[in-house]
C-alpha cells in the first residue's frame, strides 16, 4: 500500500506541474509495476521470517491484532487487480485526450481507485460528464451506499450472536449453531446477518437481484473506466466473499452452498437473456458480466457442498476462472475502445465490415467474445471446464446443466457481433486512428487469452497456491 500511496503522490505531482501525459501515465505504470514486484517478492518470501511487528504463522503475516492477514490468497488477488489497473492505464493514454486538463486527474483517480476501491470508481464514472455519465455515477453512489449498508448490518447481527470480528472466532459460535439441523443456518440472526451479508456481496459481484446498477453504470462510465469495474469490483467482491464465508461460515457452508446454487442459476439466465435484445456492446457486455457472476458461484457452491468425505472440491478452479476472466474481459473492452475511437459509436451495427477495416482489431475483439462464450483453445473453455468439473463432482449435475445451456444462449449474441464485423459491409471514408499504447493493451490481453487457453498451468498452479492456506 505504502508503494501505491508513494506512486499516487508522484502522479498528482506530476499533474500539478503540467507535465505532459505520457509522462504522467508512465510515473503511473511505473507505481503500478512496483506494487507488481512487491506482490511478487512477497509471494516468494511468505515462507521467511518478517519483522517484529508481524506475527508469522505458517504461510500467512498477521498484524494490528489479526486485522490484516496477508497470504497467498490475499496477493493473488492483489497481484489480479494490480495488473489489471496497469493494462487499463495504459489503454487510458489515448481516452484521456477526450477530458482535456482533466487527463492528469483521471489518471490519478484510476490509480488510487486501486486501493480505495469504490468511491474513485464513482467519480470515475461520472468522469467524462454528460447526462449518462452523471446518472451513472449518481446510480453507483446511492445503490453502492444502500448495499454497504445492508452488508453492515448483516455483519452487525452476526457479531450480536457470536460476539467477535475475527473470522476464527466467529466459526465456532457458527458452529455451534449448525448443530441445531432443525432449520437453516440454526439460528433466526444468523439466517437474517448471512443473508444481508450475502446480498451486500450480491451488489460487488454483480449478481442477481443485485445487479440494477450494471448497465447503466457500465455504459455510461468511460470505457476504460468500465473495464477496470468490470474486473477489480468483482474479484474484490469475490475475493472478501470466499474469506468471510470459507473460513466464518464454513460450519453452515451445506445451507449457504444452496443458496449460492439458486444465485448462480438465476444469473446466469438472466444475464444471457437480457443481454440478446442489446445493441449497445458496452451493455451487452454489461449483462454477460451479470452472467459470468452466475458462472462463479457455479463455483463457489461446488466448493461450499464439497464430497461425501469431507474433501474440498475445486477452489481453485474460482481463482482461475478469475483470472481467465480478467484477461478475457479487457481484451473485449480494449478492443471495443479502440473500434469505438475509429467508428465514433458504441452501437453493435457500427462494427459492420471490421474484418476489413481493422483486421486485427476485429480478431482480438472475436478471440475475447470466443473466450466469453467458453470456445476451446481459449482460457474461457478452460476456465468453464474446471468450474463445471468441480460442480459435477459435488453432486451439482443440476446447476451444470444450467450452465452448460445457458453457455449455449451466450453464443448467440457473441457471435452475432462477430458475424456482423466479419459479414457486414464497411463503411467508406473512415480514417483508423492508431493509439501504441492501446494496441499495445489489446495484443498483450488478446495473446493472453489464447496462451492461457493453451497453457493454463500457470495459472492454475498459481491458484492452488493461493488457496492451501485459505482450505
Amino acid at each position: 500500500m505504502c508503494v501505491v500511496v508513494a506512486g499516487a503522490l508522484l502522479v498528482v505531482v506530476a499533474g500539478m506541474a503540467n507535465l505532459h501525459r505520457g509522462v504522467v501515465t508512465a510515473l503511473g505504470l511505473a507505481g503500478v509495476g512496483a506494487a507488481l514486484a512487491f506482490t511478487v517478492l512477497l509471494w516468494g518470501e511468505l515462507d521467511g521470517s518478517w519483522s517484529l511487528s508481524s506475527t508469522v504463522d505458517g504461510d500467512s503475516v498477521t498484524a494490528f491484532y489479526g486485522a490484516l492477514q496477508l497470504d497467498r490468497f490475499a496477493l493473488f488477488f492483489k497481484g489480479l487487480v494490480t495488473i489489471s489497473a496497469g493494462l487499463v492505464l495504459l489503454a487510458s493514454y489515448a481516452y484521456t485526450q477526450r477530458f482535456a486538463v482533466r487527463g492528469p486527474e483521471f489518471l490519478i483517480t484510476l490509480y488510487v481507485a486501486l486501493e480505495l476501491s469504490t468511491l474513485p470508481l464513482v467519480a470515475l464514472a461520472a468522469f467524462s460528464g454528460g447526462q449518462r455519465a452523471s446518472e451513472a455515477g449518481l446510480k453507483y453512489l446511492v445503490l453502492g451506499a444502500v448495499a454497504s449498508a445492508v452488508l453492515l448490518y448483516g455483519m452487525a447481527l452476526t457479531f450480536g450472536y457470536t460476539g467477535s470480528t475475527v473470522l476464527e472466532t466467529m466459526a465456532l459460535s457458527v458452529g455451534d449453531a449448525a448443530l441445531d439441523g432443525s432449520r437453516p443456518f440454526g439460528v433466526q440472526a444468523l439466517v437474517v446477518g448471512v443473508v444481508l451479508m450475502v446480498a451486500g456481496f450480491g451488489f460487488k459481484v454483480a449478481a442477481v437481484p443485485f445487479h440494477g446498477w450494471i448497465p447503466d453504470v457500465y455504459e455510461g462510465a468511460p470505457t476504460p473506466v468500465t473495464a477496470f469495474l468490470s474486473v477489480a469490483s468483482k474479484a474484490a467482491g469475490f475475493a472478501v466473499l470466499m474469506r468471510v464465508f470459507f473460513t466464518a461460515f464454513e460450519p453452515l457452508e451445506v445451507d449457504w452452498a444452496l443458496l449460492f446454487a439458486g444465485i448462480a442459476a438465476a444469473s446466469m439466465t438472466f444475464g444471457n437473456l437480457a443481454a440478446i435484445a442489446q445493441t449497445n456492446i458496452k451493455r451487452m457486455l454489461a449483462y454477460s458480466t451479470i452472467a459470468h457472476a452466475g458462472y462463479l458461484l457455479v463455483g463457489l457452491a461446488a466448493v461450499a457442498s464439497r464430497t461425501m468425505d469431507g474433501v474440498t472440491i475445486g477452489p481453485e478452479t474460482v481463482l482461475f476462472y478469475l483470472g481467465g476472466y480478467a484477461v478475457t474481459n479487457l481484451a473485449a473492452f480494449f478492443a471495443v475502445i479502440a473500434i469505438a475511437d475509429r467508428t465514433g459509436s458504441e452501437g453493435i451495427p457500427s462494427f459492420s465490415g471490421m474484418g476489413r477495416r481493422a483486421p486485427w482489431l476485429a480478431a482480438a475483439l472475436a478471440v475475447a467474445l470466443l473466450s466469453l462464450t467458453g470456445i476451446p483453445l481459449t482460457v474461457g473453455f478452460m476456465a468453464k471446464l474446471f468450474v463445471f468439473g468441480a460442480a459435477v463432482k459435488a453432486d451439482l449435475a443440476w446447476l451444470v446443466a444450467v450452465g452448460a445451456l445457458n453457455s449455449v444462449v451466450s453464443a448467440y449474441y457473441y457471435l452475432r457481433v462477430v458475424r456482423v464485423m466479419y459479414l457486414g459491409d464497411p463503411s467508406e471514408g473512415e480514417q483508423p486512428a492508431r493509439a501504441l499504447p492501446l494496441d499495445l493493451s489489446v495484443a498483450v490481453t488478446a495473446l493472453a487469452v489464447v496462451a492461457l487457453g493453451l497453457w493454463p498451468q500457470p495459472l492454475f498452479r498459481a491458484a492452488e497456491r493461493a488457496v492451501e492456506r485459505l482450505f
